[in-house]
């Protein structure tokens, strides 16, 4: 989700996912924060509308986990044409629901680090997984995973059955510590303030001291120093690596306008599109060549670990059921 860093107001500008409006010509589900008012939502819309001179409606969710969650349910009767947000960690599990359909993209120019070439997700950003603090509150960040497990810091992150964040952060775990990421868990649970739902609630929670660390994205100090010209947000670089998030588009097989879903697909890897999502969905461009801002030169550069998306379909329930057990104890 960065799924990303909405740091304005909690409105949402999209309706619920019960809500899907019968006029639109492309009905897109999408997660809360990504069609908010400072969101990439807004911008995408009116520049796609203007080259397909069509209606698209935004319809939202509260995480990338509940897109999934909710197209499991709705199956056939989905009234979504185009899924946007589900990420590669959720990909395998969701290609087996048998609800997506070839997107038939030349994906061009892609981040030659994504090694992407799937026939039915196209991704549009990615970012890593962090721990944000306050460095007018800690001088000294910790320095890798097992450091912050350790210690006493408070600590904020997301339900990994809800949230992708969530999730990474199971992953991360498993990668770090394996068989013992049972008692990792436990230990992480004496200085955890609360698991949220969702990201928004998480950082909204941070912003207001509540936390010394909470999960969130490398990118997110990008978004305060844009913004906020404040520098005091940074992400922790923690030693054994990062875990990666690919956020991914998809077609439905149940769409009734499958060329206007693929010209939209495909306009989310558009320079026109790139552009707007690092500096409102606050991730990176997928494409080269895309300018940033001089405060994504600031970000820390982590190193990638973590799982392939079959590996993480398969671990999954077990991970998650591991996580709810170590947690609650």
């Amino acid at each position: 989700m960065n799924k990303a860093l909405r740091l304005i107001g909690t409105l949402v500008t999209g309706l619920s996912l019960t809500q899907a409006a019968n006029a639109a010509d492309l009905t897109v589900y999408t997660y809360d924060s990504f069609i908010s008012e400072w969101g990439p939502g807004p911008q995408l819309e009116k520049a796609f509308e203007q080259h397909c001179q069509c209606d698209i409606e935004f319809v939202g969710a509260e995480d990338g986990v509940s897109i999934l969650n909710r197209l499991r349910i709705e199956r056939d009767k989905t009234k979504a044409d185009v899924i946007l947000g589900i990420d590669d960690a959720l990909m395998e599990e969701t290609r087996a629901t048998g609800l997506i359909q070839p997107h038939n993209q030349q994906l061009d120019g892609l981040k030659a680090e994504l090694n992407w070439s799937d026939d039915s997700f196209v991704p549009f950003d990615y970012g890593y997984f962090a721990f944000v603090y306050d460095s007018r509150k800690i001088q000294q960040p910790v320095t890798s995973l097992k450091a912050l497990v350790e210690s006493d810091a408070q600590v904020i992150y997301q339900d990994p059955r809800t949230s992708t964040p969530g999730q990474g952060l199971m992953m991360w775990m498993k990668s770090v510590y394996g068989d013992q990421s049972a008692t990792a868990w436990q230990q992480l649970a004496s200085h955890t303030v609360t698991v949220t739902k969702g990201w928004w609630e998480a950082y909204s929670m941070f912003l207001k001291g509540s936390a010394d660390y909470v999960l969130s994205y490398t990118t997110s100090p990008a978004y305060h120093l844009v913004t906020e010209q404040t520098g005091h947000y940074k992400a922790a670089l923690f030693s054994e690596g990062h875990v990666a998030q690919i956020e991914l588009a998809a077609i439905t097989k149940t769409t009734d306008n499958p060329e206007l879903a693929r010209q939209f697909v495909g306009f989310l890897t558009s320079d026109e599109a790139q552009k707007i999502i690092p500096v409102t969905n606050w991730m990176l461009p997928v494409r080269d060549g895309i300018d940033l801002p001089d405060a994504f030169d600031q970000l820390v550069k982590p190193t990638r670990i973590g799982f392939s998306p079959a590996e993480m379909a398969e671990q999954r329930k077990g991970w998650l059921r591991e996580w709810r057990n170590a947690a609650a104890q």
